[in-house]
């Protein structure tokens, strides 16, 4: 069941429904599937104004979709992964991006931006 607030048919349901399959292909249980879909929409919501409260981490962090299991406490290397990162690349027109390893793409795409 989608989070109080999101209308039945809307985005944030049907994305909701996505993340809630996903995380449960991925092995979670319902719950925590549940839970991990109602928290990314709620998230969703309160950056783009439709909540009606929300914390400062909420509105202020960056999107989870970019943040890439950041904080996500596992351990390993963290941050956006290697497609991501070559995804990035190839819009900002990064030439030699195949050849490049996750940190050099890492580089070159910081590099870039600024």
């Amino acid at each position: 069941m989608p989070p109080r607030g999101v209308s039945k048919g809307s985005k944030h349901e049907r994305q909701y429904e996505h993340i809630k399959e996903s995380e449960r292909a991925r092995g979670a249980s319902l719950s925590l599937a549940e839970e991990i879909a109602a928290r990314t929409v709620n998230k969703e919501r309160a950056r783009h104004g439709e909540a009606r409260s929300s914390s400062p981490t909420s509105t202020q962090d960056i999107s989870s979709g970019r943040r890439g299991g950041l904080r996500s406490g596992r351990p390993g290397p963290r941050g956006r992964t290697r497609n991501q990162l070559y995804a990035e690349a190839r819009k900002l027109g990064v030439g030699g991006r195949s050849k490049m390893s996750k940190s050099q793409l890492e580089r070159a795409v910081d590099h870039k931006k600024s």
